[in-house]
Formats: structure tokens, C-alpha cells, sequence
């Protein structure tokens, strides 16, 4: 009877949970759309998560076709609502968003969604092998085309950690792996679908410095291949981009490269001192030294 009770109580929130209308609204002649360039455009946009949430007002960027811009700023700065507004995940309330020059919500979001590669920061692995996880956005490729495809990242190293490399079991959502593994499969298979929009969800904030340079090798080659949006927390990928946009409460309060920001100092240097200065290698360097003249 408690089974009973307790299969009852599942099947509502079953039930709840396919009968909730969706957030987000498409128009009712959206249309399968096939990105060309990749360019992204904010148009006096205003979101919100609720009243008394208001992330964004009346806010304006354009991202040209094939640059890579990283977002910075403190925790609730909106970095991660604009990375998810350019995924569809949530509605928002005013003005446009624009991808290729037509409105967002004009596409068909299924077809949408597959010309998006997007890596989180903690990346969701189906349970059996690594070149089932890579293949998963490429359906059609080739044994031979997807050992090409991780052989990109870090010449293929990453391999030769794993037991039975490609072959590998990954475990339900990655368990077997670490989560430097699981993110360098997510960059595989982001890397294999050739997205022409790329946003990452700063994948390098909780792993080794050698994974890190192994994701940033794979960071390299999809920035220069993809427009790309980066949340970053790590100095190494904040100096790849083309342009760095610093956010507070929802608003642009600098944008450029990352030696201009410096010399004009305000928040980013000061974002600087707080997060990225230890991870220099200048940095290091004088760490290093204090510790081998310390007694």
C-alpha cells in the first residue's frame, strides 16, 4: 500500500510537470532557421526572473559574426541570464534579440538549439562510452572523424588517461570520470557539431592546471571557428578573446582588450586584483620567490 501511496504521489509531479506550458514563447510561423554568420544583437532588451528580480534594462551589445567575447563581473552581474537568453532557456519581457538580423523568437527552437554548442560548468554525460557522448551531436560521424575530433584537444593526451580511451565507459551523467574528463568530452562534442554560436559557461574554474591547458588548446580552435561567448573566471581565457564586457547589475560599464582595461583601471582591475592576479604567471613567479627565501 505504500508503494501505492508513493507511485500516486510520483505520478502527479509527472503529471504537473507535462501538463506546465513553456516560459518561452515562440511566434506561431516559426520556421527551421540555418545560421550563417553568427551575429548576435541586443536590442533595448529588459529581463527579469521576477518583479523584484529586474536583471536587464533596456540593455544593447552587438557581437559581430566570428568574435569571441568574454563576460566578467561579480556574482549577479547578469552574465549567465545573457548566455542562457541567447540559449532560449528564458523569456524576456522587452525589446529584441537578434541572431543573423531576424528575431529570435521567429526560429524554430529545436533546429535552433542544434546550431548552438554550449558547455556548463558542469557538463551532462549519458551513461556509455566517450565516443557515444561525442558522437551524440553528430550522429553521422565516422570512427576515423571522431578520433580526428578529439585528437584536436590537447593532441589527443586526454586519451591516454582514460582506461580504454574512446571506448571508455563514462558512467551515468560522467560518474566514472573526473570533471576535467567530463568537460574535455563536452568540448569534444561541441568541437564535432562545428556550432556556429559557442557559449561557454567557464568549463576551466575547478580543474588542474594540465586539464586547463589541454580545454584551453580545444578553447582555441572553437573560438576561431565560431562566434563565442564566454563566461570567464580564468585569466587564460579571458586574454583569447576579441573583446572582453564587463557587467555590474546588468549594465556595460567597460568593454575592450584586457592590457586597454588594465591601463584605464576602474572595476575591471579591480576584478583583476580579486580573481585573475593569482593566476598570472607573474604572479607565480613572486609567489614562488617569497616562498624559497621564507625560512
Amino acid at each position: 500500500y505504500s508503494q501505492i501511496q508513493s507511485g500516486f504521489a510520483a505520478s502527479e509531479r509527472i503529471f504537473a510537470l507535462i501538463d506546465a506550458e513553456a516560459s518561452v514563447k515562440q511566434h506561431a510561423n516559426a520556421a527551421p532557421f540555418t545560421l550563417t554568420r553568427g551575429e548576435i544583437r541586443f536590442e533595448r532588451l529588459g529581463f527579469r526572473y521576477n518583479v523584484q528580480q529586474q536583471v536587464l534594462t533596456d540593455f544593447d551589445l552587438t557581437i559581430k559574426p566570428g568574435e569571441s567575447v568574454a563576460f566578467v563581473g561579480h556574482t549577479g552581474a547578469g552574465k549567465s541570464s545573457l548566455a542562457k537568453l541567447i540559449g532560449r532557456s528564458y523569456e524576456f519581457q522587452s525589446g529584441r534579440l537578434l541572431i543573423d538580423g531576424r528575431d529570435i523568437r521567429d526560429f524554430d527552437l529545436p533546429s535552433y538549439r542544434r546550431q548552438l554548442g554550449f558547455v556548463s560548468q558542469s557538463p551532462f554525460l549519458f551513461a556509455g562510452k566517450v565516443a557515444d557522448n561525442i558522437r551524440y551531436a553528430a550522429p553521422e560521424l565516422s570512427d576515423d572523424a571522431l578520433r580526428e575530433v578529439a585528437v584536436r584537444i590537447g593532441h589527443g593526451e586526454w586519451l591516454d588517461s582514460l582506461p580504454n580511451g574512446l571506448a571508455t565507459e563514462v558512467g551515468e551523467r560522467g560518474g566514472a570520470l573526473s570533471l576535467g574528463q567530463r568537460q574535455l568530452v563536452a568540448l569534444a562534442r561541441v568541437m564535432a557539431q562545428h556550432p556556429k554560436v559557442f557559449i561557454l559557461d567557464e568549463a576551466t574554474a575547478s580543474v588542474d592546471p594540465f586539464t586547463e591547458a589541454q580545454i584551453q588548446a580545444a578553447l582555441d580552435v572553437l573560438l576561431k571557428s565560431s562566434t563565442s561567448i564566454l563566461i570567464a573566471h580564468r585569466l587564460s581565457t579571458v586574454k583569447a578573446v576579441d573583446r572582453i564586457i564587463v557587467l555590474d547589475h546588468g549594465r556595460i560599464i567597460q568593454q575592450g582588450g584586457h592590457n586597454a582595461l588594465m591601463a584605464q583601471g576602474g572595476h575591471y582591475a579591480t576584478l583583476y586584483d580579486t580573481y585573475f592576479r593569482h593566476q598570472s604567471a607573474d604572479y607565480q613567479i613572486t609567489l614562488d620567490s617569497h616562498k624559497a627565501v621564507s625560512p
